[in-house]
């Protein structure tokens, strides 16, 4: 397959592409002019994607088209164009938690495979599959590309068996990305759960407490350093290659939680190892107790700053609240070139998460007073 060049504009199919990642991918390459053509494949469309103003904007200037790539045939279609697509980047994934096994078969494995197979039919040039780094033991020392493999989320043990599939796919040149927690605009699942909670706490007027430690790992990753990692993966790395994605800061719970006190001027404190031992034993209880705690002030929050429908919600599931490190070594990839434009999560990162949605009238204004 044809090299591509550095100055060069390529013909990108984004898949997946009004999903979290997928919508500021297209964002980042057409606010920086660097592809002769997006085109984003999704079974969301635009208009119920809940897009903020700038990315509206930008999805009013690239093709959209929807499909459902479970299906081998809508496939097909997605990659039908008069000329081949350079660059295919898979953001594509049943990503809800709490779903049955043939939920994720389907949404993760097949899928992934589905689209890295027609990738190789159509001979593009590279093709990119986003994964977790989720599928890493849960060690407090930061796993590296070559560390064991131990899923520990259901979608992660999905998408190690959609990376074993894909590197069987004959002809395919491709990477993987695993990247941490990943946050910024837009993000509804990864860290913008925990700001929710701390957001109720501050209407209950009560401290957040929280189980284990500080220590916790839970490393991190910004949007725009996946998206650039993307763009930059397109002429680096060698085919079948993996690169983890995490900034420098080694990010722990206790770090995030500081930053939502700060965000809304709760307090918290952390219940130590002792009484959240006690409270693993029974962890689906606790789970629902805390989601009936905080789901009904949420609901009247929203109902008092006049929001009648949005996608957030502080409703945690039991694998949000494992004792289970999040920890990798991000540094592989700088050796090709790259560097992290976000090397520390910080509050005013988080605070314009919050900002962004209540600018959508999808968060309550009156929680950031």
């Amino acid at each position: 397959m044809a090299a591509v060049g550095m100055d060069e504009k390529l013909r990108v199919l984004i898949l997946g592409g009004t999903g979290f990642i997928g919508r500021n991918l297209a964002e980042y390459l057409v606010s920086n002019e660097l592809a002769s053509k997006v085109r984003v494949i999704d079974k969301v469309p635009p208009a119920t994607a809940w897009l903020g103003g700038r990315q509206k904007e930008i999805f009013e200037r690239i093709e959209f088209k929807s499909a459902n790539l479970i299906n081998p045939a809508s496939v097909q279609r997605a990659f039908e164009d008069d000329m081949t697509f350079d660059l295919v980047v898979n953001c594509a994934s049943e990503g809800r938690l709490g779903q049955m096994e043939p939920v994720y078969k389907e949404g993760i494995v097949k899928l992934s495979v589905n689209c890295a197979k027609e990738a190789a039919r159509r001979e593009a040039r590279r093709y990119i599959e986003l994964s977790t780094a989720h599928i890493y033991a849960p060690d407090k020392v930061a796993s590296t590309e070559e560390c064991k493999t131990s899923p520990w989320t259901d979608i992660a043990q999905h998408k190690l068996k959609a990376e074993q599939e894909i590197s069987n796919i004959k002809g395919l040149n491709y990477v993987v990305l695993r990247p941490a927690i990943v946050y910024g605009p837009g993000d509804r699942t990864g860290l913008t759960p925990r700001m929710l909670v701390g957001a109720v706490y501050k209407e209950l007027k009560e401290t957040m407490r929280l189980l284990w430690s500080p220590e916790l790992r839970t490393n991190t990753v910004h949007v725009t350093d996946v998206c650039r990692a993307i763009w930059h993966l397109r002429n680096a790395g060698n085919s079948g290659q993996v690169f983890n994605l995490a900034d420098k800061g080694n990010t722990t719970q206790g770090q995030t939680t500081e930053f939502v006190s700060q965000i809304f001027g709760i307090q918290y404190e952390f219940l130590g190892s002792v009484i959240s031992s006690v409270a693993k034993i029974s962890l689906p209880e606790i789970c629902e107790e805390l989601n009936e705690k905080h789901m009904e002030p949420w609901s009247t929050i929203c109902q008092r700053n006049g929001i009648v429908n949005t996608p957030l919600s502080p409703f945690l599931y039991e694998e949000q609240l494992y004792n289970k490190h999040l920890c990798i070594d991000g540094s592989a990839i700088e050796t090709t070139g790259f560097t992290y434009q976000h090397p520390h999560l910080t509050v005013n990162s988080l605070r314009e998460v919050v900002e962004g949605f209540a600018g959508q009238d999808l968060f309550p204004r009156s929680l950031l007073s």
